[in-house]
């Protein structure tokens, strides 16, 4: 929506746009991806077509990506072939942190782009905040640097064994036990690290109770 490659319809309002989606994501699309290899024929179309509509990317990459474009795709290839009126560059990519910055590859036809151009914008910055913050005003002295997004604290230790990390089930047990705790959710609309879609979905089935649920903001 940002970089206008929606059709028409969706490019008017954002609001309407972002329900259509979540729509989507709670019915048409998580049903294909729930069918596999079982969607066939007009039925497989149809969400292809809306997928597309819906992210702004070609239907036949969508088919290429078997319904299942990941994020490093996506921001390599919304602006790839953008059209050049109006002054517009192609083979442009978008970032990760935030998709309204824009970045310049080397190579034009990889499949993800080489560094986020998000994240190249706010490091200084907030590197600078940061560094400023601790020191002339919470007169915290070290010699140690600050890291930001370091590689320096892997192996990541998740546990659980083989699964994805999640720790709803934590924070549902942490409220029932404080039921004065309240959880307050920031999002970014164009964040594609962490999706604000995906947020809501995590409190829609957490099992929170209901009487806990007014203790929970979104925004």
């Amino acid at each position: 929506w940002y970089h206008k490659q929606l059709g028409p319809d969706l490019q008017k309002d954002l609001d309407k746009a972002l329900a259509k989606s979540e729509a989507f994501a709670r019915s048409d699309y998580l049903e294909a991806l729930a069918m596999g290899d079982a969607l066939k024929g007009d039925a497989r179309e149809k969400v292809i077509k809306d997928l597309a509509a819906l992210t702004g990317l070609s239907q036949t990459f969508i088919r290429k990506t078997n319904l299942r474009p990941d994020i490093n795709e996506f921001t390599k290839e919304l602006l790839r072939e953008r059209d050049e009126k109006n002054g517009s560059q192609r083979g442009r990519t978008v970032g990760r942190l935030d998709s309204r910055y824009i970045g310049i590859d080397r190579d034009d036809a990889g499949a993800a782009f080489e560094y986020d151009p998000s994240m190249s914008a706010i490091m200084g910055p907030y590197t600078a905040a940061i560094n400023d913050y601790v020191r002339s005003q919470l007169k915290f002295e070290s010699d140690l640097p600050y890291e930001i997004l370091t590689g320096r604290v892997h192996p990541w230790s998740f546990g659980g064994g083989n699964e994805y990390p999640n720790v709803s089930e934590r924070l549902r047990g942490a409220m029932s036990r404080n039921r004065n705790l309240r959880v307050f959710v920031a999002s970014g609309v164009y964040d594609l690290a962490t999706p604000h879609f995906a947020a809501q979905h995590t409190f829609d089935t957490m099992g929170l109770d209901p009487e806990l649920s007014k203790n929970v903001t979104i925004k």
